[in-house]
């Protein structure tokens, strides 16, 4: 896929965002259940418990999407559009993902119950508030980290699940379709990037919500074993 050109301040943006992404990716690294899994020692328990936690972020995504879609005015019409297709895209992700924990022995009665953990509690209640604001250009911080794992690590995870646990792709499902389609998600991000990088101000909104919705979501996972 041709990626967007981007102008000199969507660069400075871009630049700083991937900066983040390496720091957010080696947290992750330290996380223990993903540790686990890239050392090979990853068990059905911990795959159950993965996607249990994951899917109370998952199934609000929707929500502070369009939350943020709604906060847009006029001016942003363009940008708001964007946002809304991107949540009509993902708003029924959470059935996929339902679908692999009962495959991988769970049930569905007990991943609907399961209450939010505190990572996911504190996630979820920063992107509904930051996607409140007037005009939330810094939520595409948070769509930069959130896709982002999708378009460069769900692939990688889905096979070190198979490779561990000695399944095929019937179970990970969930994971594979965010690898096979979140380039795209990540190609409208570049040129929502370059919309909205008017100014200095914007791009460190931008890159401070990447890097706070980065270190939340590295607690949600940090909180599987707490």
């Amino acid at each position: 896929m041709e990626q967007h050109v981007l102008s000199d301040n969507g660069q400075r943006c871009l630049q700083g965002l991937m900066r983040i992404w390496f720091d957010f990716e080696r947290q992750l690294g330290r996380v223990p259940i993903i540790a686990r899994l890239q050392r090979g020692q990853f068990e059905q328990q911990d795959y159950q418990k993965l996607l249990l936690n994951l899917r109370q972020q998952v199934i609000e995504g929707a929500r502070w999407i369009t939350r943020t879609a709604s906060s847009f005015d006029r001016d942003y019409a363009d940008v708001r559009a964007i946002v809304i297709g991107h949540a009509q895209e993902e708003h029924r992700d959470y059935e996929v993902l339902e679908q692999d924990y009962v495959a991988a022995g769970g049930t569905l009665e007990d991943i609907v119950k399961a209450p939010r953990n505190a990572g996911s509690e504190a996630l979820h209640a920063f992107l509904m508030y930051r996607g409140s604001q007037p005009n939330p250009v810094d939520m595409i911080g948070a769509m930069w980290i959130i896709e982002g794992l999708g378009h460069k690590m769900a692939s990688d995870w889905a096979k070190q699940v198979e490779h561990c646990l000695q399944i095929d792709g019937d179970y990970t499902r969930f994971m594979r379709y965010h690898g096979d389609n979140d380039d795209a998600h990540l190609e409208k991000l570049y040129r929502l990037i370059d919309r909205v990088s008017h100014s200095e101000q914007q791009v460190e909104a931008i890159l401070r919500t990447a890097k706070v919705v980065g270190r939340l979501y590295t607690l949600q996972l940090e909180e599987i074993d707490g």
